[in-house]
């Protein structure tokens, strides 16, 4: 078993760019952009889109945004949690 001191920052980082580039890749596959896919999570702006998926100043996607995002793309969530 082990302990959560022993976890590094940069494995919870690596594992935020991994769920914004599978957002990213899957976003792309049904042909929306950034903002199309802002709107559709109800957000007006698209910033939590752009900055989420590549991580920028330590943004990423909550869970709620994740959910909202998978209903959209109409995938399962567990596909932003796939290694690429």
């Amino acid at each position: 078993m082990k302990y959560i001191d022993d976890m590094s920052d940069n494995y919870i980082n690596d594992f935020h760019k991994t769920i914004g580039l599978n957002v990213k890749r899957l976003r792309k596959e049904k042909k929306l952009s950034q903002l199309d896919l802002a709107h559709r999570i109800g957000h007006k702006s698209v910033s939590i889109i752009s900055c989420a998926e590549i991580n920028h100043k330590n943004n990423h996607f909550n869970i709620e945004h994740l959910l909202k995002i998978a209903y959209v793309l109409e995938v399962d969530i567990c596909e932003f949690f796939r290694e690429i």
